[in-house]
């Protein structure tokens, strides 16, 4: 049985600071995530927009209209914790990262992955010194060692915060390229959406969208949104 909802049990919400960070209070009691951790964040700004989220509940709870407050608890439950993990999950989307992998026709669509996805492999090569080899082949491609180390050191310069971005907006894309081009301000997340999508655009250009395809598509864009709402509101100075 799916869990029962649970009701708004709070008058109302607030950010508060305590000696680590910020806090959410709902009638003054702080919020905990669900592994049983305060709920600490590093500044004003994204507490303020996670207490907005608390405070917009209606009737009952639901967590899928809470984002920043699901990917501030994600931080403090697995990312902080486990992060040589998420490590190896984000070098695993590099190894067959989305923007190697292209069509050998129709020429129009590789004429949009050549315009939308190379300049991204060509910043990967230049800014982090990640030259990755691409394929047209639907055998995966093995990368080079020394780009794949030049990624995680990447992604080991990326505090916690930033980190849970970058894997959120990864797993939505299917490139760890597109994601640090997020966290880079080489990309906003539309433009992250759409090039993650060149394929399944040009797709439904041809074809049509059926609505379970437009909800999975829906959902991906809210999750790159989010990442990039979390990039910018860590990284206000309070």
């Amino acid at each position: 049985m799916p869990p029962k909802p649970l009701k708004r049990f709070y008058t109302a919400a607030e950010a508060a600071a305590i000696a680590d960070g910020f806090a959410i209070r709902l009638d003054g009691k702080p919020v905990k995530t669900p592994g049983g951790r305060r709920l600490t964040l590093p500044t004003h700004a994204l507490a303020a927009a996670v207490a907005a989220e608390w405070e917009a509940q209606a009737g009952t709870i639901a967590p899928s209209t809470m984002p920043l407050t699901q990917l501030a608890s994600t931080a403090l439950d697995r990312v902080g914790p486990e992060r040589p993990h998420i490590t190896a999950e984000l070098l695993n989307y590099a190894g067959t990262d989305l923007l190697c992998y292209r069509a050998e026709t129709p020429a129009d669509l590789v004429a949009r992955q050549t315009a939308g996805w190379q300049p991204l492999l060509d910043w990967a090569a230049l800014a982090l010194d990640a030259p990755l080899l691409i394929t047209t082949s639907l055998l995966a491609v093995e990368q080079p060692r020394p780009a794949l180390a030049a990624l995680e050191r990447a992604v080991d310069r990326l505090d916690p915060w930033r980190l849970t971005a970058v894997q959120s907006a990864t797993v939505a894309a299917g490139s760890l390229v597109l994601a640090l081009a997020l966290a880079a301000g080489r990309l906003d997340a539309a433009q992250t959406f759409e090039l993650s999508q060149l394929d399944e655009t040009y797709q439904i250009e041809l074809w049509g969208e059926d609505w379970e395809a437009a909800d999975r598509r829906a959902a991906l864009k809210a999750d790159i949104a989010a990442a990039e709402r979390l990039l910018a509101l860590t990284a206000k100075v309070d």
